[in-house]
């Protein structure tokens, strides 16, 4: 392969992207660490350029094609000719090949050593480099050793599924159910909310929601998707004949010391059905309202508009955003014997102790308003309707709310003053609002650093940009580099953000008055204390509860 005489330092400073003192702090750091990190890696960790401004730089001097490495075909199979170590160390991954080339994808086109080491070592024909995101590289290293790990195990189901096949074997026991516990186990150890098993037109993988985000945790060959698929839904009490149309079930199981249960969602896609389990702990979702994650003035406002005798409480934000556990904490805080709850859900996903709950069921015509309406009738003194989601709903509420009752739901709107433009579009008049409407809370859950690897970090010019009016040129921010703990991600558990619109007197009658969402935010931050949500966020970044980048991942700065 053909070298060129490329200094990455002076060509980042050629082109304007660094400056002479940031290369030579980069190489301090480089010279400190053994030279053990490349100069590029220490570049992006101390903020001064980021990924893809090192990639454009490199493809366009190199006159090397980039490549998105997730839009090709890689057969994984094939990749086990190559020495492991010997990609591990060139960063490349091989992604095709043809009668003239094998193409490779690195992030680091300038490592020549290894890079004609593995020409050597593929020897049949040259290659072709192409360059490709060094995280797109590290994901497709993980499902290497992925594959690596189960390919064992597939090898022992397969074998046990043929036998049972021919003995009709469908007990506790089988293959079959011993690899739905391995999934199982495997994502309760990972702290999972969710577990995907989702087939393509090679293979089957599972994936896990672990603190809002999916990881890959195993591949299997398709010929075990089909029995595995099976078992799950006779598990749901679902159709196994009915591949056509979603399902939806619920199953529960004892999983070492503890019993859980899983919602269970089935859905057809173009190579077969997607399942999706939700696991739900009871014990996870009986948390106290501090320890949520709310700071003490949001903490202090949300008790006060709780506890208020009458009206509607609003949790707003988007699906995953923890509106329930929040819902539910509150209602955990104020229920008691003295009390009558009610909550109408859809689907009733945990038990509460004095609560009277009640599932939705829109196939006999029992859905929201209609449980509304005969909840009236049963003397509630607080009542929670999981999501109000048509006017026929948030009008019952409002009635409700309006005859003494204290109201608890669910909207999803991206902040606090967006909810009364929500319930004015949905056919509300603005008058009942201000009249009903007590509080709205609207929240994300972001996460947190892992405590064993967390380290201070320099974030990117271009982050720093987006907050340099909220936040001091002196402060330090903190992330995690990734360690077994944490499985390699930086993060550890979630938190929670938030903002809060109390409605007093003055507001009332601004949103009885049509006022837009943006007057109801300027005044209230300029008169009642309100602060937006990314303010909370960035308080958690300075606490080094969670870095920069992810609170500007899922806020939106004003």
């Amino acid at each position: 392969m053909i070298r060129q005489q490329i200094h990455l330092g002076d060509l980042l400073i050629q082109k304007g992207l660094i400056s002479e003192k940031q290369l030579f702090h980069a190489l301090d750091k480089q010279k400190e660490s053994g030279f053990s990190k490349k100069l590029g890696e220490i570049l992006v960790e101390e903020g001064y350029i980021s990924q893809k401004e090192m990639a454009i730089v490199l493809s366009k001097q190199l006159n090397i094609e980039f490549i998105d490495l997730y839009g090709q075909k890689i057969d994984f199979r094939s990749l086990e000719r190559f020495s492991f170590p010997l990609l591990l160390r060139a960063n490349a991954i091989p992604f095709k090949e043809d009668d003239d080339y094998i193409y490779i994808a690195t992030s680091d086109p300038l490592n020549y050593d290894d890079l004609e080491l593995l020409e050597r070592n593929v020897a049949t024909k040259p290659i072709k480099i192409f360059l490709a995101f060094s995280s797109d590289i590290k994901h497709i290293f993980q499902r290497l050793e992925i594959i690596k790990k189960t390919d064992t195990i597939a090898l022992e189901i397969k074998h046990e599924i043929h036998n049972e096949s021919t003995k009709g074997n469908d007990s506790e026991s089988s293959a079959v159910m011993q690899l739905i516990f391995l999934i199982i186990k495997d994502g309760i150890l990972r702290r999972a909310s969710d577990l995907h098993i989702e087939p393509d037109a090679q293979n089957m993988s599972v994936r896990t929601r672990v603190d809002g985000i999916l990881q890959e945790t195993f591949v299997f060959d398709l010929d075990i998707y089909t029995a595995l698929i099976s078992r799950i839904k006779l598990l749901g009490n679902l159709d196994i004949s009915e591949r056509r149309k979603a399902q939806d079930g619920r199953f529960s199981l004892q999983i070492g010391n503890s019993r859980y249960d899983f919602r269970l969602s089935s859905t057809p896609t173009l190579f077969g059905e997607s399942i999706v389990m939700r696991i739900l702990d009871q014990q996870k979702i009986l948390m106290n309202l501090h320890e949520l994650g709310f700071e003490n003035k949001n903490l202090e406002l949300f008790n006060e508009i709780i506890h208020s005798p009458f009206g509607i409480v609003l949790i707003t934000g988007p699906t995953g955003s923890g509106k329930t556990t929040t819902l539910y904490a509150a209602l955990n805080e104020i229920k008691s014997i003295e009390n009558k709850v009610l909550t109408i859900e859809d689907p009733i996903e945990y038990q509460l102790p004095l609560v009277q709950q009640v599932q939705v069921n829109d196939r006999i015509g029992f859905g929201f308003n209609e449980a509304l309406k005969s909840f009236l009738r049963q003397d509630p003194d607080i009542i929670l309707i999981g999501e109000i989601r048509d006017f026929e709903t948030l009008n019952s509420a409002a009635q409700a709310s309006l005859t003494g009752h204290l109201v608890f739901s669910t909207l999803h709107t991206n902040d606090a003053p967006s909810a009364v433009g929500r319930m004015v579009q949905m056919g509300l008049q603005p008058y009942l609002i201000a009249d009903s409407l007590v509080g709205i809370v609207a929240q994300r859950l972001v996460r947190k650093i892992c405590p064993e690897c967390k380290t201070e970090i320099k974030p990117h010019k271009n982050l720093l940009k987006r907050v340099e009016n909220l936040i001091s040129g002196d402060a330090t921010f903190y992330t995690g580099k990734g360690c077994p703990k944490c499985s390699f991600t930086g993060y550890s558990g979630r938190t929670l953000i938030s903002e809060i619109l109390v409605l007093n007197e003055e507001i009332s009658i601004m949103v009885s008055n049509g006022a837009s969402k943006y007057d109801l935010a300027h005044y209230a931050q300029e008169h009642t204390g309100y602060e937006p949500m990314i303010i909370d966020g960035l308080n958690k970044v300075l606490q080094g509860i969670t870095s920069l980048d992810e609170v500007l991942r899922i806020t939106k700065e004003r």
